[in-house]
């Protein structure tokens, strides 16, 4: 018969695996189905499932935080590599910490789960800032030595490329290419993807620039359906972004919005089809934003530009469409190369736009295919959302530009 510590592992690990593949509707009795012993044995090592996440998690932190010592103390030994080097180094390993924890990453990169206990909530909401220091003591190193151009918040860009290396752990494609990707992403920040980069001036009068100023504006407009209508829809997005779709009721939302039930099912018959109106208006505002931009006579490299400012604008004026595509990929793990598949026509028009940047040499990504160039290119001027919190929309696109156009590294 198996230990008790052996069976405990065999738990966590089984619970690890199904909660990755299959989200946080896997149940106990399907865990224990899976380690082939009964409930009752599984509740004789912990008392619920939320047992089980908080024991996760708190690992998953525990090897970030022992991946962040390790270079801490690697700064106080003699080393003589590039800075790009030890960037990569520290990539590569929150890269794999991601993929190995992949479980506890999708519940900790965002809100924890409504109704989650205190302890996992604590724990859930600790940002990973002992990396985020090893990365910027890094990159500080580098500055001195002369390496790294001045002007750049080195903090906001050490939160921002350990924030990258911990996406590789959610898509399919990232962690796949695991060992590539870090590598790939770190020399687009710190290189740039730009062979010259043009002023601030000329950038911010490009054509594609003012194509997306006259998009985000146009996001503000009133709706064109029914009052009631459109205030319901306000509502629902505001509830199953602050309490997530799988708990928020048809009642919830009613109570909110100040109508009776039966009305917010005569105007939506399910919260199905609440939802589907609510991420196919997101949808649709997102891919005519970047059809507008795509279609401007700008040059690919002001069409970047003009990319970076518009997502930064998606995720300040649509969070809570954010906040709802994230819980559902808590619930349900992406399970396809093709993460976030709404948007793979995005996907193609970046790779239509990189390919033309590098054919008329206006743009250079270094290393694979042509794929996995575009989807490195594509997370990046995705800027997380802590970062805009932290620097605000136009802090955040100008880190963009420092980084992704211009990158991090004096040029010689």
């Amino acid at each position: 018969m198996a230990s008790d510590s052996v069976r405990r592992e065999e738990i966590l690990s089984t619970a690890a695996e199904m909660f990755a593949s299959s989200g946080l509707r896997t149940s106990l009795r399907e865990i224990a189905d899976r380690c082939g012993i009964l409930p009752g044995s599984l509740y004789h090592h912990f008392d619920s499932k939320e047992a089980i996440v908080v024991e996760l998690v708190r690992r998953y932190r525990d090897e970030l935080d022992l991946v962040a010592k390790e270079a801490f103390d690697a700064l106080h030994e003699p080393d003589q590599r590039p800075v790009e080097e030890r960037v990569v180094e520290l990539s590569q390993a929150i890269a794999a910490c991601a993929v190995r924890h992949r479980a506890a990453l999708l519940l900790t990169l965002y809100e924890p789960p409504t109704g989650a206990g205190e302890e996992l909530v604590d724990l859930a909401r600790q940002a990973p800032t002992a990396i985020d220091a090893a990365m910027t003591e890094i990159l500080q190193a580098g500055r001195t030595a002369g390496a790294l151009r001045a002007g750049i918040d080195l903090a906001l860009l050490g939160e921002r490329i350990c924030q990258s290396m911990l996406h590789v752990g959610v898509g399919v494609f990232h962690r796949s290419h695991a060992q590539q990707l870090p590598a790939q992403k770190c020399r687009i920040l710190l290189h740039g993807v730009a062979v010259t980069v043009p002023s601030k001036a000329v950038l911010d009068r490009s054509a594609a620039m003012e194509a997306a100023r006259v998009v985000i504006a146009g996001w503000d407009a009133p709706p064109d359906d029914d009052d009631r209508v459109a205030h319901l829809r306000a509502v629902a997005r505001a509830e199953f972004g602050r309490r997530g779709f799988e708990v928020t009721t048809m009642r919830d939302v009613a109570k909110a919005a100040g109508m009776s039930t039966g009305t917010v099912y005569r105007m939506f018959g399910s919260k199905d089809d609440l939802l589907v109106d609510i991420m196919a208006a997101y949808s649709e505002n997102v891919a005519a934003a970047w059809d507008q931009v795509a279609q401007s006579s700008s040059s690919p490299l002001e069409q970047l530009d003009a990319l970076m400012w518009l997502n930064v604008n998606v995720l300040d004026r649509f969070s809570e469409e954010f906040k709802i595509q994230l819980a559902w990929m808590r619930q349900s793990p992406p399970s396809s190369v093709d993460l976030g598949g709404s948007f793979g026509l995005q996907l193609r028009q970046l790779q239509d736009l990189l390919a033309a940047g590098e054919a008329q040499g206006e743009l250079r990504v270094e290393g694979g295919s042509l794929l996995a160039r575009t989807r490195s290119l594509y997370e990046l001027i995705l800027t997380p959302e802590n970062v805009i919190l932290h620097a605000g929309p136009r802090g955040a696109h100008a880190l963009a530009r420092d980084t992704v156009l211009r990158g991090a590294l004096a040029r010689r």
